[in-house]
């Protein structure tokens, strides 16, 4: 994990500096806030991942000679013909055009919104803790 903690301390330097240059050519606290938020974020989980990843154990991706066959394994379960991510999303692009549109298509789309994603959550459930 030294390669992500390190290139996140990369960006919060990286932020700092632009925060330094952007206060100084523009004056302006609203950006200079933001981007002093941004260092912030950066330095706090380049920190965290650093901290974390010394008690952990090694990584295939941590080891420079290290061959493609040892991070190999079971990635989880995909589905390979489900439809509900069709319908989730066209679930969430009508509630988003009803932000633009009105309320009523907006209700609409988050109610199928709502439907599709307990649909697909439940895509394999076949009851009692079952696959």
């Amino acid at each position: 994990m030294k390669v992500e903690g390190w290139l996140f301390l990369g960006c919060a330097i990286f932020f700092g500096v632009a925060d330094v240059f952007y206060w100084n050519l523009a004056h302006d606290p609203t950006g200079a806030t933001a981007l002093a938020l941004a260092v912030g974020l950066a330095f706090l989980t380049g920190f965290y991942v650093l901290f974390t990843g010394r008690r952990l154990p090694r990584r295939p991706e941590d080891d420079s000679a290290g061959e493609i066959e040892q991070s190999t394994g079971e990635l989880g379960f995909f589905s390979p013909h489900s439809w509900w991510p069709l319908f989730v999303g066209m679930a969430a692009a009508t509630a988003a055009l009803g932000v633009a549109i009105g309320w009523w298509l907006f209700l609409i789309g988050a109610l199928a919104l709502l439907l599709s994603v307990v649909g697909f959550v439940f895509e394999y459930y076949r009851g009692h803790y079952a696959h």
